[in-house]
């Protein structure tokens, strides 16, 4: 299986972070993989096609926000909360916070976020 590309924690830019963090596809993977830790790519509860999540998962894992990881033919994604927090203290926690008042305020709340 081909390597994954992932930026080293140097090299992780807030623009990327952020740029990321701006789709509410990608936000929504995010809460979830917060709210539940390491998922399966495929059991993301987001309402896109599989190669669109494929899509996102690349522009989040390329930003540095999070790790993928191939298990037999399976891929397990988690948040590089440790490289974020170093990085850019707080920025992930006001986003997560931000993206629930939010989602609160539109009866959008996902299971998996609650």
């Amino acid at each position: 299986m081909p390597s994954l590309e992932e930026p080293e924690r140097s090299r992780i830019e807030l623009g990327a972070v952020l740029h990321a963090l701006s789709d509410p596809t990608r936000l929504a993977v995010v809460r979830q993989i917060e709210a539940d830790g390491e998922r399966l790519c495929g059991a993301l509860l987001v309402e896109v096609a599989k190669s669109t999540l494929s899509q996102h998962l690349r522009v989040l894992r390329e930003a540095g926000i999070t790790r993928t990881r191939a298990c037999g033919n399976q891929r397990w994604v988690s948040l590089r909360r440790d490289d974020l927090d170093e990085l850019f203290p707080g920025l992930l926690d006001v986003v997560l916070r931000a993206a629930d008042r939010t989602a609160d305020r539109m009866g959008e709340r996902t299971a998996a976020a609650r």
